[in-house]
């Protein structure tokens, strides 16, 4: 089986390395960026400026050796890729919530970015808390990790 997916549009953001990029958007709130979605596509933001937040789908097209299991940027304990958020995985999909600042035209100015400049955009999803957040799920393994990574944590 096979599936192509083709982008949308392009995030924009202060990061060119993987190293100055953070884990997490929630390590760096007040950093923006923006998400250009390609004209072809310009339609489909209708009404997206009524959402405070926005899921983003992109493409990791910078990430590395994809490896089943490793350790991650939290702990030094391999553990499967699918139990972790290491962006070199099959798939290469990432995901990212961020607070969307204002809309112009087909561009969407964010805060909370946490992928490199030029990162392809797949898809955009709005943010809706009565679906989206579960404040009783578990966190896994993570439960007892800090929240911040160690700084030699980075791949």
């Amino acid at each position: 089986m096979s599936i192509t997916l083709n982008p949308i549009g392009v995030i924009h953001s202060p990061y060119t390395t993987k190293e100055s990029c953070p884990i997490q958007g929630a390590d760096a709130p007040n950093v923006t960026g923006t998400v250009e979605v390609f004209s072809d596509y310009a339609d489909g933001l209708k009404d997206v400026e009524t959402f405070s937040h926005l899921m983003l789908l992109y493409q990791f097209d910078r990430a590395g050796e994809i490896k089943l299991v490793r350790p991650t940027f939290l702990d030094e304990e391999a553990h499967g890729i699918f139990a972790s958020r290491h962006p070199c995985r099959p798939s290469g999909l990432g995901i990212s919530v961020v607070r969307l600042l204002r809309r112009s035209g087909n561009v969407l100015e964010v805060s909370g970015i946490d992928v490199l400049e030029g990162t392809p955009l797949i898809d955009i999803k709005p943010y809706i808390a009565r679906f989206d957040c579960f404040p009783e799920a578990s966190e896994g393994w993570v439960a007892d990790k800090p929240w911040r990574p160690k700084p030699s944590g980075r791949e």
